[in-house]
């Protein structure tokens, strides 16, 4: 069971004691503790649910993200025993944290950032080779037909009938009238008629206190979040010489803002990611006692 492997991650391939694995709290599958803090909330779907279906994915990260605001857990993560994602929840959208694959023979050396001495620490922007916020791919571009498990439910905007994954913007998972700006469709594919309505709802009333019930120190993440769709559909001025207005307003704003063409990455807000402590990155020292790279039978015969 996922549950199992999980269990087995966390304990031995890191250093979780057994007593920091709570499960089934206030209808959270897992969520881990230390010294009585909960550091880390975990869903759990069956072994295959989750890789690599979009609609079960963004089902499985509103939920968790639903759970850990009534629990104020700053951490959230979801698996299926085959994938692992984890995340922050900010600025109305998720940063990302870890992704890895859980059938590799040695364990992903990302697995540190959620471990107890990683878990707590802020992780450095991913960059590219060109020196751009890199985002995490959980997802292939194309998104894959539709599967629905069995008695599925979802919380849907009543107006949109759409769920929150597919808003630029959701103050609570639990409260679909906090969720703002749709720019996707039900199928997590880009909407290209409300994206750049999207965008213009934002730029049209730029540096006011607030923006269509979205806090004005969200709106840098709520732009590169949107500024990354038009970017997955080449509609950026960087992308092609004639961009449509709205796109090089886009541009323009994100400037102001101290973000190159490129640098959007998955909502995350870069600004805060783009000169991480030194202090941030793990010493060698500390992955190699952080991480206990052991099979079940080496702890049985320990």
């Amino acid at each position: 069971m996922a549950e199992n492997i999980l269990e087995d991650l966390f304990t031995l391939v890191l250093d979780w004691e057994l007593t920091d694995l709570n499960h089934q709290v206030q209808y959270a599958d897992l969520v881990l503790t230390h010294q009585g803090i909960k550091y880390l909330l975990v869903e759990v779907k069956r072994p295959g649910a989750l890789a690599w279906n979009r609609h079960a994915v963004e089902r499985a990260l509103e939920q968790a993200r639903r759970y850990a605001a009534e629990q104020r857990v700053k951490c959230i993560a979801i698996s299926d025993g085959v994938m692992l994602y984890a995340a922050h929840p900010r600025h109305g959208g998720l940063e990302d944290r870890v992704f890895v694959s859980l059938t590799d023979v040695e364990p992903p050396l990302d697995l540190w950032w959620l471990s107890v001495h990683g878990i707590y620490r802020p992780r450095p922007a991913l960059l590219s080779s060109a020196g751009t916020v890199e985002p995490l791919r959980l997802l292939p571009e194309a998104a894959p037909a539709l599967t629905l498990e069995a008695g599925a439910a979802e919380l849907l905007h009543p107006k949109y009938r759409l769920p929150a994954a597919c808003f630029a913007y959701v103050g609570s998972p639990s409260r679909p009238e906090t969720w703002k700006l749709p720019y996707r469709l039900a199928d997590g594919t880009i909407d290209e008629r409300r994206l750049p309505k999207a965008i213009q709802a934002i730029l049209s009333n730029y540096r006011g206190t607030k923006v269509s019930g979205i806090p004005e120190a969200d709106i840098p993440a709520v732009l590169l979040r949107l500024a990354e769709a038009a970017t997955s559909l080449g509609r950026m001025p960087h992308q092609r010489g004639d961009a449509a207005e709205i796109y090089r307003q886009l541009a323009d704003a994100l400037e102001q803002l101290g973000y190159a063409p490129g640098e959007q990455g998955q909502g995350s807000y870069a600004a805060d990611q783009r000169a991480p402590a030194p202090s941030a990155r793990p010493s060698q020292q500390e992955r190699r006692a952080s991480r206990r790279f052991l099979s079940k039978d080496q702890e049985r015969s320990s």
